[in-house]
């Protein structure tokens, strides 16, 4: 079955039906993966979730750091962030409640072994390899899934602790893990997080470095798809050295919404439209 991976699409809805028909995306014979932030800042977060809730067992997305935070939002666990209004379609609909249940039962993580390919919003800390990342991205989506999603939801928020280590436990563990697979950008070498480090790689602080560049880092055997860096462009030869394959090209800041076929390693694009965006 082919299958075809697709970078953060955050509400832009029309750009990613036309995507679609660029590819040829047939849902009977073909199997789509998101890399989360399916909502916020573009205008029609609402027709992307119930497009790619519909799509059932054809699609698979993992949650990012603006899908969590409009569940966050939905559940009163924290203040509304996008003046713009993105969201308010999604909160105002009859049907919120359904598909809100649905997203927070999405997965944080997919490993793929067949394929050779693993799919994460953001990215994982030097010290995971890919089974490990499993296993800790289960830690969250139980919570997310359990009768204490609430207290997750407002507990999930803020940059510490900033290191990982087996003997963390609570909230400051599940709150790593998701600030990790939903947030992360840069690390020190010696694998502390630097999540406040947004721009890309040609203005980082020194002594930084995309966390797939970490020397040794434990899921370099393993191909990772993911999005959430609209300013990270790699060439094709990095994206070979690291095995890394970011999607997020910016749709919703006027870039392109692109795909890519793990079958064949193509990839393709359109272009999109710049939205007022406040948040």
């Amino acid at each position: 079955m082919l299958t075809y991976a697709i970078g953060d699409v955050q509400g832009c809805y029309d750009e990613l039906r036309s995507l679609l028909d660029r590819i040829g995306f047939d849902p009977g014979n073909a199997r789509l993966w998101l890399t989360g932030d399916l909502v916020n800042r573009g205008p029609r977060s609402l027709e992307v979730l119930r497009f790619v809730k519909e799509l059932g067992e054809a699609a698979l997305t993992v949650l990012g750091n603006h899908d969590l935070h409009l569940l966050a939002v939905a559940e009163g666990q924290a203040p509304r962030k996008d003046r713009s209004g993105a969201l308010e379609p999604v909160l105002a609909a009859k049907d919120r409640d359904e598909l809100l249940d649905w997203l927070r039962r999405r997965p944080l993580m997919h490993h793929d072994p067949t394929l050779g390919y693993a799919l994460v919003h953001a990215g994982l800390p030097p010290e995971w390899d890919v089974a490990e990342a499993c296993r800790c991205a289960a830690e969250v989506e139980a919570s997310l899934r359990g009768d204490g999603f609430r207290e997750f939801l407002g507990r999930m928020y803020g940059d510490a602790p900033k290191r990982w280590s087996e003997h963390l436990a609570g909230w400051d563990r599940l709150r790593f893990i998701t600030n990790c697979l939903t947030r992360l950008r840069y690390c020190g070498a010696d694998g502390t997080l630097a999540l406040e480090e947004k721009g890309p790689p040609s203005r980082r602080t020194a002594g930084l470095m995309p966390w797939f560049q970490v020397p040794g880092r434990a899921s370099a055997g393993v191909s990772i798809v993911f999005g959430h860096w609209s300013t990270l462009r790699l060439d094709p030869e990095a994206m070979a050295q690291y095995r890394v394959y970011p999607l997020d090209t910016g749709c919703c800041w006027g870039g392109q919404l692109t795909a890519l076929d793990l079958d064949t390693g193509r990839f393709q694009s359109i272009p999109c439209r710049s939205w007022d965006l406040e948040a």
